[in-house]
């Protein structure tokens, strides 16, 4: 409002002094055609002073300013789209609500990083902006395999979940996946789990005609072992020398935290067998070794003799 106040000023100043000017040099019609533009001048700025001032009390913004910030959204990096943008104006500052749409399976560290980038780059460009993100979920170009795990893991009980298989017959969709759950728990508890997971499966992709879900007891591995416990490495290597295709047993690292064993075993096989012989091999010792340690948290690593 000032400037245009400025500007009116020096306006109607100046076009006054150059119909003086013209009058005295003899050109009469001067201060009429000065009086002309003078009005033009008055009512071109009288109309955009009431259109800014009607913008600021009615908390409009141009949108031309809603178009060029859903524009800097839209470019940052992760933003799959822009959804509603609410824009005020109080005072010198403006205010923006936007919601942006990400990958259904970003994670919230990194939905987070997006939403600091897209306030970044638009006060880059609006400096006296006060900007306030909202992220959505969106599934729209997810894999198959990031959308079942999602489900999977916001299923209460479910502490893990992996090997995620699907595959198509004869025009349906099937999936497979393992999920762990408290190894505490009864086989009711754990069923109704694997209920729920493919009630909520099904429901929210409805391509998919079944799950097929692996149940397995997780065992919660602490950060720090304090006990290195030395007894059970005899019994390792008696338990793996019954498997002639293991040529040596390395180190042994056995740790022990209150109830839990954690176990570390390195292990060469010969170099010529396939790595599914030897994923058969490994799975096999650790089955064998679970079994005669309990609560034993087991570790094979193969290498070639």
């Amino acid at each position: 409002a000032d400037f245009y106040h400025a500007l009116m000023d020096l306006g109607s100043t100046s076009v006054a002094i150059i119909g003086i000017i013209l009058v005295t040099y003899g050109i009469y019609f001067g201060d009429v055609v000065a009086a002309l533009l003078l009005g033009g001048l008055l009512v071109i700025l009288s109309i955009k002073l009431v259109y800014k001032t009607a913008l600021d009390l009615t908390d409009v913004i141009s949108p031309e300013l809603v178009k060029k910030v859903r524009e800097i959204s839209n470019s940052t990096n992760g933003v799959m789209e822009t959804g509603s943008i609410l824009m005020r104006r109080s005072g010198d500052t403006i205010f923006a609500d936007i919601t942006i749409s990400l990958r259904g399976d970003t994670s919230f560290e990194k939905a987070h990083k997006i939403s600091d980038s897209v306030e970044k780059n638009i006060k880059n460009k609006i400096s006296n902006a006060g900007i306030t993100i909202h992220f959505e979920p969106n599934w729209k170009n997810v894999p198959l395999d990031g959308k079942i795990l999602e489900i999977a893991k916001s299923v209460r009980g479910v502490k893990e979940v992996h090997n995620i298989i699907t595959h198509k017959t004869k025009g349906k969709t099937y999936c497979n996946l393992h999920v762990m759950v408290n190894r505490e728990i009864n086989l009711m508890s754990a069923h109704r789990i694997s209920e729920i997971i493919e009630e909520k499966i099904q429901n929210q992709i409805p391509e998919v005609a079944h799950a097929t879900i692996h149940l397995e007891p997780f065992i919660a591995v602490p950060k720090n072992f304090n006990v290195e416990d030395t007894v059970t490495e005899e019994k390792i290597k008696k338990i793996v020398e019954d498997y002639p295709d293991v040529k040596k047993v390395g180190r042994i690292l056995s740790l022990k935290f209150e109830n839990i064993l954690k176990i570390d075993i390195d292990c060469s096989f010969d170099k010529e067998l396939s790595i599914e012989k030897v994923h058969d091999l490994t799975s096999e010792i650790e089955h064998v070794i679970r079994l005669e340690i309990k609560n034993s948290v087991i570790t094979i690593h193969p290498e070639p003799n």
